[in-house]
C-alpha cells in the first residue's frame, strides 16, 4: 500500500506540472553537444515570465539582462535531471567569471524544503536555488519534458535549447555556451 501511495504522488506531481522526465539514456560521446539546437537569430521570451528565488520572491528573466543564462528545467524526482546536476554545478563555477549564470528552475512542488536537502546531499555549492513550482514558465517556453535547458544570450534571447541530459562541464560544451551568449556586450557587473 505504501509503495502504491508513493507512486501515485510521483505520478500526480508529473501530471500536475505537465512535464515528464525524459528517458534516461547515456549521453552521446560528445556529452550531449550534438543535441544542442541553436537559434542563431535568437528567440524572444514571452513577456512577464515569473519564477521564484530561494526566499519565494518573484523574479523575471529581465532581472538578468546583460548576463548569459543557462536555464535548466529540472526536478528532484527526475533521474536524468539528478544525474546532470553536479555537472551544472561545476559549469556554474567555470562560467561565473564570464558573466554567465546557470539558473536551475526546479518544478518540485515542495519548493525549497524539498530542494535544499537535495543540494546538501549532492554537495552542490555553486548553484542558487530557483523555482517554477507550477510549471508556468516551463509551459510558456514550450518545455516538453525534463531536463530541458535553454541558453539565453546577454540580450535575453533564447539562442539554443537542449532536451535531455548533458555533461555541462565538458570543455566543448562550456565553449559552446560562451560562444552562444556573446550577443550584446555585458555591462560591468557588480555581482
Amino acid at each position: 500500500m505504501q509503495r502504491r501511495r508513493v507512486l501515485a504522488v510521483a505520478v500526480g506531481g508529473t501530471l500536475a506540472t505537465g512535464l515528464v522526465p525524459r528517458q534516461a539514456v547515456p549521453a552521446p560521446a560528445d556529452g550531449g553537444l550534438s543535441r544542442l539546437r541553436e537559434t542563431p537569430e535568437g528567440r524572444p521570451l514571452p513577456e512577464n515570465l515569473v519564477f521564484q528565488d530561494a526566499e519565494g520572491r518573484e523574479t523575471r528573466f529581465e532581472a538578468f539582462r546583460g548576463r548569459g543564462l543557462v536555464v535548466n528545467f529540472w526536478a528532484t524526482w527526475c533521474p536524468p535531471c539528478v544525474a546532470e546536476m553536479p555537472a551544472l554545478d561545476r559549469a556554474q563555477a567555470a562560467l561565473a567569471r564570464d558573466g554567465i549564470e546557470v539558473l536551475p528552475l526546479s518544478s518540485d512542488r515542495g519548493g525549497r524544503a524539498q530542494v535544499e536537502p537535495f543540494y546538501q546531499r549532492t554537495g552542490l555549492r555553486h548553484l542558487a536555488m530557483w523555482f517554477d513550482p507550477r510549471g508556468a514558465a516551463g509551459r510558456a517556453l514550450g518545455v516538453r519534458g525534463l531536463p530541458t535547458t535553454l541558453i539565453l544570450d546577454r540580450r535575453g534571447l533564447e539562442v539554443a535549447r537542449l532536451e535531455g541530459e548533458a555533461e555541462w562541464d565538458r570543455p566543448e560544451i562550456l565553449a559552446a555556451v560562451r560562444r552562444l551568449v556573446r550577443g550584446a556586450p555585458s555591462p560591468t557587473s557588480s555581482s
